[in-house]
């Protein structure tokens, strides 16, 4: 608990109240916003991977303590940190983090929490193992579960493996949540990084049918012809 105290007080420190407005609004922690409620206390992300390595040792139960923290900031160090100790874990530690994160997703509850740490994290223990975890996610009424599980697959998609991530987005793209369709069509956008092909395969038949959003992020990095005749339904 000293330890904890110690980051703290370090992160009141560096906290600045102008940015706690700004990243509270940016966050749409307002009524009715996707982050309703959650608090921040003004620290940006530099100063948290700093902080992040220099306390990459705290032990499981104090980040845990940090990862239900009522504070934007603190949860998103404790993941910075997790995903420090994963890289460096052996497979009993790394499976103790998998563990840890699967059982505090309600703490992992905004798009910059889950992007930072689904794909490795999640995405780096499941890459050889059972992926089914993944598919209960995508189908959970939890955003941020879903959002979890199709962020994943990032890690998948980077290592020339496509198939969970499309079949996700699959499941995905009739997604009631924007946040959802940002997601999904960034995978797409991945996996034609990877293979133009693919990616267009998988459009083919879905592109029409797909959320406007999701759309634009699949193609964004197209050529502007091939953009424009997507848009236009004509692809």
């Amino acid at each position: 608990m000293a330890v904890l105290k110690e980051i703290r007080s370090t992160l009141e420190q560096v906290a600045s109240k102008e940015d706690a407005t700004n990243l509270q609004r940016y966050f749409k922690t307002g009524p009715g916003g996707y982050g309703e409620g959650d608090r921040f206390l003004g620290v940006r992300v530099g100063p948290l991977r700093k902080l992040a390595k220099k306390y990459r040792s705290l032990l499981l139960p104090d980040i845990e303590v940090l990862l239900s923290s009522g504070f934007h900031e603190e949860r998103m160090l404790a993941l910075l940190i997790l995903v420090e100790q994963f890289q460096r874990g052996r497979p009993e530690e790394q499976k103790q983090i998998f563990n840890l994160y699967l059982r505090n997703l309600q703490n992992i509850n905004n798009w910059d929490l889950v992007d930072v740490s689904a794909p490795r994290i999640v995405g780096a223990y499941l890459k050889d193992r059972d992926r089914k975890r993944l598919y209960t996610l995508a189908r959970s009424s939890h955003l941020w579960s879903r959002r979890v599980a199709m962020m994943a697959t990032l890690y998948f998609i980077k290592a020339g493996d496509f198939s969970d991530a499309l079949a996700i987005v699959d499941l995905l793209k009739n997604d009631d949540h924007d946040l959802i369709h940002k997601a999904a069509g960034w995978m797409l956008r991945e996996v034609g990084n990877k293979d133009r092909q693919v990616e267009e395969q998988f459009l083919a038949s879905r592109y029409k049918s797909m959320p406007r959003t999701m759309l634009r992020y699949a193609i964004e990095k197209f050529p502007q012809t091939r953009r424009k005749q997507y848009l236009q339904g004509k692809a």
